[in-house]
């Protein structure tokens, strides 16, 4: 990290992205190599999701399988290849509020800048499937004030998802977030908004407003300008390049198979001195050089 930013958190780095652009895009990075790309093509911050830990690490499905240890393993991988500071997804905090506490510190220690907690039951689903359950109103608040207290750093991000919309309406979910925000949340992740309209009225709760725009799901997906003008301050794009490189990886291995070459498809690819630009490899190939060269004068 270089040396004018060793003293700035990374949850100070949110909150000055958050400041510089509205509203923020905060593209899903899956692992380290992701997140150096999107720090590359101008992001100001990343998002590490839990579906993408799940599907991504661990080939499985998001329905609370994953566990705090993988959630940090990606997390600490992704935060050693770039500056940028890393939304998580912390599920329902993976257990009682003595976990909830215990999952920011290590976050916070692994690098993270913030986190969200979202209010279903501990055996939750995707936020855009049907058959979610909420926990009760007073579980949520219990997760948010755990979480505010555990923090070490105070611009460490706490972040409360609301899937009541797809289960209760609007109001309850407003009526929810309010309770929210009163237990220690400084941003409002309405989870499935189908409407314009369900942010605005998100937006006049008087904090900072996540819209989740992931592909083929409930959200439609609203350009910049309109979410802006609904008063959104932040959007994840949570698999949107996962997605494009799993379709990617799909026809390559199709050809390979099927035609007994990869000729056909070598245009899909990054070439290896577009990856050695990402990598900064000449510069770590170099210090290598310097390193056996120095080696030989001293032997």
């Amino acid at each position: 990290m270089p040396s004018s930013q060793k003293s700035i958190s990374a949850g100070a780095r949110l909150r000055a992205a958050l400041a510089a652009e509205r509203p923020l895009q905060i593209p899903g990075a899956v692992n380290a190599y992701c997140a150096r790309l999107a720090e590359r093509a101008g992001f100001r911050a990343l998002y590490l999701s839990g579906a993408g830990v799940a599907n991504a690490s661990l080939g499985l499905p998001d329905l609370a399988l994953t566990t705090l240890s993988e959630v940090v393993e990606d997390l600490r991988r992704i935060t050693g290849a770039t500056n940028l500071p890393v939304l998580v997804d912390a599920d329902t905090g993976w257990g009682s509020p003595l976990m909830v506490a215990r999952a920011v510190r290590e976050l916070e220690r692994a690098g993270a800048a913030g986190c969200h907690l979202e209010d279903q039951i501990p055996a939750k689903r995707c936020g855009h499937r049907p058959g979610k359950v909420l926990a009760p109103v007073r579980e949520m608040v219990s997760r948010l004030e755990a979480a505010a207290q555990a923090r070490q750093d105070e611009d460490f991000l706490i972040v409360a998802r609301t899937d009541a919309l797809a289960v209760e309406g609007l109001e309850a979910a407003l009526e929810r977030a309010r309770r929210y925000i009163e237990a220690g949340a400084e941003m409002i992740f309405l989870e499935a908004a189908a409407s314009l309209d369900e942010f605005r009225r998100a937006a006049e709760l008087g904090v900072p407003i996540l819209a989740n725009l992931t592909e083929f799901g409930r959200t439609p997906l609203f350009t910049l300008p309109e979410l802006r003008s609904a008063g959104v301050a932040a959007l994840i794009y949570p698999l949107s390049a996962f997605r494009a490189m799993s379709r990617a990886a799909e026809r390559v291995f199709e050809a390979i198979r099927s035609d007994g070459t990869q000729l056909g498809v070598l245009d899909m690819m990054q070439t290896r001195q577009e990856l050695y630009a990402v990598l900064g490899y000449r510069e770590w190939e170099e210090q290598l050089d310097r390193f056996l060269q120095q080696a030989e004068t001293e032997g």
